[in-house]
């Protein structure tokens, strides 16, 4: 069991389970308003911001006790707490109930997130950028299976059964692979840390040799850069996978939405090996840069050719989705590379709980933004602005010193 392929695996399969929480809820959202007519879209919403909330805040307490006793405790509860909580609103009668069963399996969510992700730093430590993609690619690609099924089941059954189905197949699922998740010995990280040599080439991947604990970490100026540019692409993206439902409803192609979503389901999926493993040859800043400037030009594509048709509307959806899912493989690779692995899964979990913030920016306040105005456009140029910026700082990144040690660096100043 203790093989870093054999991990690589069972990682994956357990982010795929958790995929549909957020990426499939997009079908459920019209179905849910047509039957219950009295609640409002934003408090259909509200929701699902929550979940959002959830599965990034709680993340940064999982990850730091995921560091020092492992992930399988936390993934074996994540498994009932996503089971029960996803397929209960199946079952749900009202608002509180549907909010109170979505957060549930929001915190089941975050303990599967934070212990994967943390697992792929730790066990791939020269390849941060593919292992990283890969596990949050069965994040996104366990949803583009998803759709299809619950796409099914709500057509020809009702979303009730959509939720029941499937919550009770991930949580059993998620439960039983837990079992067999395992932290590398602490020699085996100790052994893999990449550091730059005087002979040979240097990783164009640039690595701190020191291993910084979270508090350390909060001390920098680099962690609070990245976690803005997170927030700021991560808008643009939460927003679609909250809303490409009503998006599409509003521009008269809700036909093309299953094939949609599908397809940028899996170009999200795609993108996170694809663009981790270009960051692994060419640099975690520049992929950055790259990655989010097509990010921004896609994103005033959507609006303004993908309107036109739902082939393009497919279309301008898969190439947004390709260049906004690499956030999730390029930044935790970035944080193992500037603050070491040992405290990977917590420190990476400080990091996602930008999520939280782009959840608040991006779900819940373009939903009133949409009842009071009727446009969506707004949203998606903003976004588009925000992906620009990210990719500016990514540039100004690329030629900053690595970080150091709040306390080193005043120690050095002293002896000078």
């Amino acid at each position: 069991m203790k093989k870093p392929a054999f991990q690589l695996i069972a990682s994956f399969i357990v982010m795929m389970m958790i995929g549909n929480l957020q990426y499939t809820w997009t079908l459920f959202v019209e179905p849910i308003r047509d039957a219950n007519t009295e609640w409002k879209l934003s408090s259909i919403q509200a929701a699902y911001t929550i979940f959002i909330l959830l599965q990034a805040w709680v993340q940064p307490v999982s990850g730091w006790f995921i560091d020092r006793i492992g992930q399988r405790p936390f993934i074996t509860i994540a498994g009932l707490l996503c089971g029960i909580g996803w397929s209960g609103m199946g079952y749900a009668t009202s608002l509180p109930m549907l909010k109170i069963l979505y957060a549930m399996a929001g915190i089941g969510a975050a303990f599967v997130y934070s212990g994967s992700i943390g697992a792929a730093l730790k066990w791939f430590p020269n390849r941060r950028g593919f292992a990283s993609g890969v596990i949050a690619a069965g994040y996104g690609g366990g949803a583009a299976l998803s759709v299809w099924v619950v796409q099914h089941l709500i057509r020809d059954y009702n979303y009730h059964s959509a939720f029941i189905v499937s919550g009770l197949v991930q949580g059993i699922v998620i439960t039983l692979i837990a079992q067999v998740l395992r932290h590398p010995d602490p020699d085996y990280s100790a052994a893999k840390v990449a550091v730059k040599t005087s002979s040979g080439p240097a990783p164009v991947a640039r690595r701190s040799a020191e291993m910084f604990t979270t508090r350390e970490m909060l001390g920098t100026k680099h962690f609070y850069v990245l976690f803005c540019m997170f927030v700021a692409m991560g808008i643009g993206g939460v927003f679609l996978t909250a809303s490409s439902g009503s998006l599409a409803r509003s521009w008269g192609l809700a036909d093309a939405l299953t094939l949609a979503a599908s397809l940028g389901l899996i170009a999200n999926a795609a993108s996170r090996p694809t663009w981790g493993w270009i960051s692994d040859r060419v640099g975690r800043e520049n992929t950055m840069a790259a990655a989010f400037i097509l990010q921004a030009i896609f994103l005033v594509g959507l609006v303004t050719v993908g309107k036109t048709s739902g082939a393009m509307f497919t279309l301008a959806l898969i190439l947004v989705y390709f260049t906004w899912g690499e956030i999730y493989a390029l930044f935790p690779s970035t944080i193992a590379d500037y603050f070491g692995s040992k405290y990977a899964t917590a420190n990476n979990s400080f990091l996602y709980s930008g999520k939280g913030v782009a959840a608040i920016a991006g779900i819940y306040l373009p939903q009133l933004l949409f009842e009071r105005l009727g446009s969506w456009v707004p949203v998606l140029y903003g976004s588009a602005v925000l992906a620009l910026l990210s990719a500016l700082t990514a540039m100004v990144l690329r030629n900053a010193p690595l970080p150091t040690k709040a306390v080193q660096t005043k120690a050095a100043s002293i002896a000078t």
